[in-house]
């Protein structure tokens, strides 16, 4: 072969792995955010059960219980990751308000199946942030590879885009809540 076939040839190698590698870090940020989905609904499935305990035994609290509620509807209809993030923060702390009204009723915080929500809920936030932790970086290693040079030069014209990250607004929600 001659130089320019090699030349050619090398190039079109090139093409080929950056593409394979562009593919890989795409569908490693949908796996990863697979991953959030199926702990938010998780944790979607646990809050009515958390809002019925806590409706038993602090009736006065309803306006906390319909936020929650709300919160939890808007969040699973949202489409932009930026207003998902957004709502599932005002659901987390939401959460961990419900949690601390429990903690002002002794009977409740005695209750085997109210402890047993506890946990679960506690294991799904750990979920949750472990995949958030995931999908980031997944997020941050495509955009790294969509904005470096010479990957770029195919990442555009093949229609590889910046995803957004899903971050925490508020402070609160950057710790873990309190479950004992």
């Amino acid at each position: 072969m001659e130089l320019p076939g090699l030349l050619l040839a090398a190039l079109f190698v090139w093409g080929v792995i950056i593409y394979n590698l562009l593919v890989r870090d795409r569908n490693r940020v949908l796996a990863a955010w697979s991953d959030i989905s199926v702990q938010l609904k998780r944790r979607h499935d646990l809050l009515p059960k958390l809002v019925d305990a806590v409706k038993q035994y602090a009736a006065y609290e309803q306006a906390t219980l319909s936020a929650v509620i709300e919160l939890r509807t808007r969040s699973e209809h949202a489409t932009a990751l930026a207003e998902k993030g957004r709502l599932e923060s005002a659901l987390g702390s939401g959460m961990r308000q419900l949690l601390a009204v429990a903690e002002q009723y002794p009977e409740l915080k005695a209750n085997q199946n109210f402890l047993a929500l506890q946990r679960d809920i506690a294991a799904v936030e750990d979920h949750l942030q472990y995949a958030r932790r995931y999908y980031n970086g997944a997020v941050r290693n495509l955009n790294t590879r969509i904005d470096s040079f010479p990957d770029l030069l195919l990442a555009r014209p093949f229609g590889f885009r910046q995803q957004d990250y899903f971050e925490l607004e508020s402070a609160a929600e950057r710790q873990d809540p309190e479950v004992r």
